[in-house]
Parts: C-alpha cells; structure tokens; sequence
C-alpha cells in the first residue's frame, strides 16, 4: 500500500466517523469509540510515513559499506514492534490492563534510541569518513522511537475507550526520585 493511499484512508475513516457523530449522536462511550477509531487511522497513518522514513533510509544504507553498528537499532525495531502489536491488541480487544503496560515500554524504548544516538555520535567522532552511514541508522533508530509513540497513542485511545479516563501526559516517577 502507498502513502497516499494510507492518507485518503485516513480521511475516509475521519469522515466516516464524522457522519456517525453528525447522524447518530452517540452516547459516551459509542462516542469515545468513535473519536478514538478517528484518532487511530491518524495514528497509523503517522506510523505509515516512519514506516516510509525507515524504508528509503534503508535502501540508501543498503548502498553504503555494511558498519556493524547496524546492529544496534535491532532492539529498537523488536521493542517498536511490539508495541504496536500490542496496542493494536489492547484497542481491538477493549484490553484496557494491557494498554496501561506500554507506556512504561515506550520511555524504554526512547532510552534506546538515546543510547543509539550516543554510540553513534561517539563514532562519527572517531570515524568522520563513516557519518553519512551513521547518520540514516540515527534516523531508522529515530523513526522507530517515533513509531512506538504513536502506538502508545493507541493504547491511551484503548485505555479511554475502555476507561473514560484520559492518560495521555502522565507519567509515573522515576525509581531514584521522590516527590
């Protein structure tokens, strides 16, 4: 499937859902499935521009000398793709226990991407020659970071649809700090 067609689905399900609040004047909880289905075809289709993102990158990288820092946005890929499984599981099923679990997984995965980022910037450092290369693996490890943000999206739409509680922008402290 291409982007524009991913992009004219999305508009589809927006108007869709439209139609179905303008006709059918849903009560709460029809409504929070409403509002949250619309919320996420735009998830996806965000999810399907860093899938894109990921793609031409890899294909120039496919062009360059193999470097095995390659290896490192493997756990960010696994970690990625496992909360998009699961929050597409926790939407689909009302699991609203399991959407509660990706958030935590998502600071995970963004301390990935940090490390990545670091590695790689210590070694464009000590090797200059190799920055392009390095820089399309920053930018994989950077799509994937941002995939998994849009699937722990999902999960908060999961957990609202579910719950009626709104936990998008909270977080839970940090072991070493206390409030």
């Amino acid at each position: 499937m291409q982007s524009r067609e991913i992009d004219l689905l999305e508009k589809m399900v927006d108007h869709e859902g439209v139609e179905i609040l303008i006709r059918f004047q849903p009560v709460a909880s029809d409504m929070r499935q409403v509002i949250s289905t619309m919320k996420l075809s735009t998830n996806l289709e965000r999810i399907a521009d860093q899938s894109v993102v990921i793609a031409r990158r890899a294909k120039k990288l496919n062009r360059e000398v193999a470097v095995p820092e390659v290896a490192l946005i493997e756990p960010l890929h696994q970690e990625a793709i496992g909360i998009f499984r699961d929050s597409l599981r926790a939407f689909v099923d009302g699991n609203f226990e399991l959407a509660l679990q990706l958030k935590p997984r998502d600071r995970h995965l963004d301390a990935l991407n940090a490390d990545v980022n670091e590695k790689l910037t210590e070694r464009m450092a000590a090797v200059p020659e190799s920055v392009a290369i390095y820089m399309h693996i920053i930018f994989i490890a950077r799509a994937l970071e941002r995939i998994g943000d849009h699937a722990t999206n999902i999960a908060e739409d999961a957990f609202w649809v579910e719950q009626a509680e709104d936990i998008r922008h909270t977080y839970a402290p940090k072991k070493d700090q206390t409030r």
